[in-house]
This record gives C-alpha cells, structure tokens and sequence, in this order.
C-alpha cells in the first residue's frame, strides 16, 4: 500500500491537486473535510469530543484500507494547533513498520495567493476557512504552525504549477 500524506496551510490547493492525482493515479482520495464535516454537524470544532474522534475516524479508515489491502491512499490534511501531534507521528511512523510507503508532500503557496483562493466558491461550498480575518488571525497566533511534519518528501509550489503539473510531479516523484 502506498499513501500520500497532503499536507500544507488552508487555501494551498490540497483539494484540488489531490483530486488531480486521484485521477491521474487511481488511488482512493481521502479529503479531511469528510471527517470533520460530518463531526461537525454534532460536535464543536475543538471541543474534546471533535479531537477525539477526528482522530479515531482518521485512524481507523487508514487501519482498513490496510486490512482491506487498498493499493493506494491520497490523504490531505491541513496541520492546525487542534490536532494532536501523536496523530502525524503515528502516520508516518506507524506505516512504514507495516511495509506501507508513507511519502510526506507539503504544498505551499504565496500568502497572497492563499487570501485570494480563500474567496473562492469551492472553499463556500465545502464549509472550509473563508474568512480572510479570521484566517489571518489564526495564522498569526500560530494555529497552523502545530502539529509539525517530521518528514516532507517533496514540496510542489502550487503557484507555479497548476494542478495536473503538480499531481504528475508528485505521481514522479513518488513513484506513483
């Protein structure tokens, strides 16, 4: 089984060149926004409750699709300061001991380009982060600085390369 691990700050294009990858790879595309839709529709974002079980969720379709010998796992997240760092370190440490190829990719982009997608309709009809204020003022308080990525890959500008170029970056470079 082969994971790719989708990682970068809100607006970076995860979404978008994950989908682009899962096409162009036929890997099962695996968008934290499921998880954390559905758990929001109960539960407060933050509360224990949500960590809780955020994780749980995460854990456990990673834990299947292994036993169920999925051959290939796209995966976004994006780190923000409610996650709990134990949960990126048994990702990436935890699959590798099972024979599973865990590649770490960050996408980043330029903050301008970020404030500017974060406007887009996509992000609305999602229930992503819109709000440029408050995106800036998490930001600043350093809410997508934690948990820290041990291990980064490949790093693909998502500024640079439009979103089948970085999924056929990554698809290269990760032996897709």
């Amino acid at each position: 089984m082969k994971i790719v691990f989708l990682h970068g700050p809100p607006a970076c294009g995860k979404y978008t060149v994950g989908t682009e990858l899962a096409r162009i790879t036929g890997f099962k595309f695996f968008h934290n926004h499921l998880v954390v839709d559905t758990l929001l529709a109960v539960f407060d974002f933050g509360s224990p409750a949500f960590i809780e079980l955020r994780e749980h969720i995460w854990r456990q379709i990673f834990l299947r699709a292994l036993a169920d010998k999925v051959p290939g796992l796209i995966f976004t997240f994006t780190p923000e300061s409610t996650v709990r760092p134990e949960f990126v370190d048994w990702l990436l440490n935890h699959f590798p001991k099972k024979g599973v190829n865990v590649r770490s990719v960050a996408l980043q982009a330029s903050e301008g380009e970020i404030l500017r997608r974060l406007d887009s309709a996509s992000r609305m009809n999602f229930g992503k982060l819109t709000d440029r204020q408050l995106y800036q003022r998490l930001r600043a308080a350093g809410a997508f600085d934690q948990p820290r990525i041990p291990r980064v890959d490949l790093e693909v500008d998502t500024v640079k390369h439009a979103p089948y170029e970085a999924a056929s970056i990554i698809r290269a470079a990760c032996s897709l």
